[in-house]
């Protein structure tokens, strides 16, 4: 098993930006000399939580002061983009990153930055529009013919090619044929997990959901696999979780009860997750009322906290539970105190690590 990093990031509302882009980067280096396999950056324009809304432009700075983990958009949210520029974004940082990068895909359910696009997340459209936009950016890279680009959601054209003097489409990525491609399930059997099974695509599942839907996100892969004729490779699967290691664990409790996990979750995602009304993934018991999804509850029955023999312990109970998976994405948060969230990230490395690859 694997160790990897996802962050959206999460700073509060009023923060610096400045500074917590550099905090953001600081983050990165530290994570890539413990020798953390990947690192995924999310995606947000309307959301001040979330405020990066160009993880691709971290990716290039931390690509000049990293030098082995690998980085990703984590996603590239497609109803944001115009396929044909991110075709040339993403190309390009291929490139810069020659080769240490992945590319992360998703139809955005954030509603704001639908809405900045002109879509109804009701309508399933946005979804549509990912699936025919990402296909698309895979033909550009691959044959990127002359002639009119036109859909309902954009409208572009490839000049004929002028070989005498190399006028014409010219970039493609630096990996053969293209970055691997992720994307992030959330919902039960995950129609976009299903996707990534048919495709080959790296499954991505969200750190708040409890096992038994991480077992139905293992079935859309399968499925996916099966109906395309190939076999779903379990090493391929990031599963992402909130995960804190102290000396003890009540001093991982205490940090996951009144630190930065704690504040983000009853700040924001406590808030928001009512108001799109999927409050439901996070139960255990589908008859649970709301009000009883809270930080403790959170910790004691999803989130990973405690020593680092209780760490070991529920990672390799997670991974026996789901049948396997390839790499554990711990999330990130500001690292507030830094001491203890530095102590945390080397003790999952270096000492609960080891003995679960053992």
């Amino acid at each position: 098993m694997e160790l990897g990093f996802f962050t959206m990031p999460l700073h509060p509302p009023g923060a610096n930006h400045a500074d917590t882009l550099e905090a953001d980067l600081k983050q990165l280096v530290y994570l890539d000399q413990l020798g953390y396999s990947e690192a995924w950056i999310g995606e947000h324009y309307t959301a001040e939580w979330e405020n990066i809304p160009a993880p691709d432009l971290l990716i290039a700075q931390a690509l000049g002061v990293t030098t082995q983990i690998r980085l990703g958009t984590g996603v590239t949210c497609m109803p944001n983009h115009n396929p044909f520029y991110i075709a040339h974004r993403i190309a390009q940082l291929d490139h810069m990153a020659r080769g240490r990068i992945n590319w992360g895909v998703g139809s955005g359910g954030f509603p704001g930055d639908l809405h900045v696009n002109g879509f109804d997340p009701r309508t399933g459209e946005n979804r549509d529009m990912t699936q025919q936009a990402i296909e698309l950016v895979l033909q550009l890279w691959k044959d990127p013919k002359p002639g009119n680009y036109k859909s309902k959601w954009w409208n572009f054209n490839i000049p004929e090619p002028e070989d005498d003097i190399a006028l014409r489409f010219h970039l493609k990525p630096y990996q053969d044929p293209h970055p691997p491609i992720g994307v992030a399930g959330v919902s039960p059997k995950s129609a976009t997990l299903t996707m990534a099974g048919e495709r080959g695509w790296l499954p991505m599942s969200i750190n708040f959901v409890p096992e038994h839907m991480l077992i139905s996100h293992w079935t859309a892969v399968e499925e996916g696999a099966r109906s395309a004729g190939k076999t779903p490779v379990r090493s391929n699967w990031r599963i992402a979780r909130e995960v804190m290691v102290a000396d003890s664990s009540a001093e991982a409790r205490k940090q996951a009860l009144k630190g930065t996990l704690a504040r983000d979750m009853e700040g924001y995602f406590l808030k928001l997750l009512p108001r799109s009304k999927m409050m439901g993934l996070l139960k255990i018991d589908p008859n649970m009322a709301d009000s009883d999804v809270t930080v403790e509850y959170l910790v004691d029955n999803i989130f990973i906290v405690g020593s680092p023999e209780e760490v070991t312990e529920k990672i390799s109970s997670l991974n026996e539970s789901v049948g396997g998976f390839g790499t554990l994405m711990a999330m990130g948060h500001e690292w507030e105190p830094e001491g203890f969230w530095k102590t945390s990230m080397g003790l999952l490395k270096e000492e609960v690590m080891p003995k679960i690859t053992g």
